[in-house]
């Protein structure tokens, strides 16, 4: 069967062709440009723990030598402290609290550069340079797609994905409109080596006391990365003025005096931009064989929204979805799932951060009145930029079209259908102990059994005894391969609950012990539909002739 063509060798390019070579699936990536990126250190991205952990396992590079995990995170207004938060190196969640895992900010280009060398290594993955796209056509069986430049050719392949960026040349020739508002905010950005009294701590300051007047002072965020290099943010006000570079020395300069409490300490500017915010989402992401992702189909930035985090996580939504289609054929129902959920979720984060922005924004009037409005108001910003809330947090996809329908045996944990799994520690089938992520991407399904103490005892004295060989047999029957991990405890969960995890890993649903018949109905949803008449039925009489 022909490659999948990838337009766009960025993040959500590079990462989606590592999580199809992943699943068996050959790509072709056109990359317009030479295939090197130019370094800028003040373009970065923060992505949460779990989209870290999805970079991490296709590059094999752990993220702490990529890029900088923040030891804590502080709000202030003018000289107050409004929050003050510390992680923990990784995220835990118990009966009784909730705890944030450090986010990862990554310069741009350093992330691309790991992924870039991940796939050099990689055989089922093609990177086709010097390659412009102009042309697409496509057929019942496939597409083709044309290229001019040096290597300009014909290229075949069974599925299109556009991750060619905002002026994405796949949505132009699929004529798929992109609305949405430009330049809704815009913040001058310089990437600097200095020292600053918070160590690794990233921080909001609004109003600061040296700069009090007009929008133009309201805000600036500092934002660490490796070797003592900040990333300083600094709102501006309506309008498009030109940022000179005096002004935006001038910025630096009574910024850093200001927040070390005297005159500006030793620094060096390494690199300066203008951020530009724009809102907009396309509205169709699949025409046929041919898909969107990314900023190809949606811009969020505003409040902290993390827009490349979103397009990883659509790469990871769509990776597992085409392996399926192509190592079994097209299922309809479960390619258009990938509309239905990523655009869901972000069309849900850029209505909230369109209705929080006049709030934050507008300052005056009778809102600078309202006891507790300001507090209000940076609480909205810090959800957003720590990814909490509607502003922030990960999307869950409770109303996605593979959802199944309520099963007899569903039972409730503290993770709600379609949201993504907590990380606890698993027993694999060879017996030996891993992070549940670390079994995520490999095109399978995971069912999860919650056996407190198993822990303790080698697997060859439990993996036989109890409901052990009717959950395996059930596992066997399910209609497609699914892999059977074994934890001591998940959070909410009691003894006997069997979790049914997605292979981006999100949940399905958890059933209140083995329960073959509801444990088919449910992966039979997640696979689009169903797969055989009577089937469940099946699998409830080959898991009873199991536990024999």
């Amino acid at each position: 069967m022909d490659p999948v063509i990838i337009v766009g060798a960025g993040p959500v390019g590079l990462t989606l062709a590592l999580a199809l070579a992943r699943q068996e699936v050959p790509s072709v990536v056109l990359d317009e440009g030479p295939g090197k990126d130019e370094p800028r250190p003040a373009r970065t991205v923060v992505l949460r723990e779990d989209t870290a952990a999805l970079v991490e396992r296709l590059t094999g590079v752990p993220s702490a030598e990529a890029g900088c995990r923040w030891a804590g995170w502080r709000s202030m207004r003018r000289k107050q402290v409004m929050r003050a938060v510390t992680f923990d190196e990784t995220e835990t969640e118990t009966e009784t609290e909730t705890r944030l895992a450090a986010p990862l900010h990554i310069a741009q280009h350093v992330l691309t550069a790991s992924l870039r060398a991940a796939v050099t290594g990689e055989r089922l993955v093609n990177i086709a340079t010097d390659s412009r796209l102009d042309t697409i056509e496509q057929e019942p069986s496939g597409v083709t797609a044309h290229t001019r430049g040096p290597k300009g050719t014909w290229w075949r392949g069974s599925y299109l994905v556009g991750c060619d960026g905002p002026r994405s040349t796949v949505r132009k020739l699929q004529d798929i409109r992109f609305p949405g508002r430009t330049a809704v905010e815009r913040h001058a950005v310089a990437a600097l080596r200095a020292e600053l009294p918070w160590p690794d701590e990233a921080l909001l300051h609004r109003m600061p006391p040296w700069r009090t007047s007009g929008p133009s002072g309201g805000e600036v965020t500092g934002r660490p990365l490796p070797d003592g290099v900040w990333r300083l943010d600094w709102l501006l006000p309506p309008g498009k003025d030109l940022v000179t570079p005096e002004l935006l020395v001038a910025r630096v300069r009574e910024t850093l005096a200001g927040w070390t409490g005297g005159s500006t300490p030793p620094y060096e500017l390494l690199d300066t931009g203008v951020h530009i915010v724009h809102h907009r989402l396309a509205r169709r992401w699949r025409a046929g064989r041919v898909f969107l992702a990314g900023d190809a189909a949606h811009l969020l930035g505003a409040l902290g929204t993390h827009g490349l985090d979103e397009g990883l996580r659509d790469a990871d939504n769509l990776a597992w979805k085409l392996a399926l289609a192509w190592h079994h054929g097209p299922h309809e129902a479960l390619l258009d799932s990938y509309q239905a959920e990523r655009r869901g979720i972000v069309a849900a984060r850029l209505r909230a951060a369109d209705q929080a922005l006049p709030l934050v924004r507008g300052g005056g009037g009778l809102r600078s009145y309202v006891p507790g409005s300001a507090r209000g108001h940076d609480a909205l910003l810090t959800d957003g930029h720590l990814g909490q809330g509607a502003l922030g947090a990960r999307g869950a996809y409770d109303r996605s079209p593979l959802a199944p329908r309520p099963l007899e045996g569903e039972t409730v944990v503290d993770t709600l259908p379609g949201a993504q799994v907590t990380d606890v520690r698993v027993t694999a089938e060879d017996g030996s102990f891993v992070r549940l992520r670390d079994r995520l991407g490999r095109g399978a399904l995971l069912v999860v059994l919650v056996a407190p103490g198993t822990g303790v005892w080698e697997r060859r004295h439990w993996v036989t005894a109890g409901i052990m060989p009717r959950l395996a047999a059930a596992v066997t029957a399910l209609p497609h391969p699914a892999e059977l991990l074994v934890t001591e405890s998940y959070p909410g969960a009691a003894a006997h609950t069997v979790l049914l995890v997605r292979p981006d890993g999100h949940l399905v649903t958890a059933l209140n012990g083995v329960r073959p018949a509801d444990l088919y109905t449910a992966a039979e949803a997640t696979l689009g539909g169903p797969v055989q008449a009577g089937a469940g039925a099946e699998a409830e009489a080959e898991a009873t002739a199991g536990s024999r």
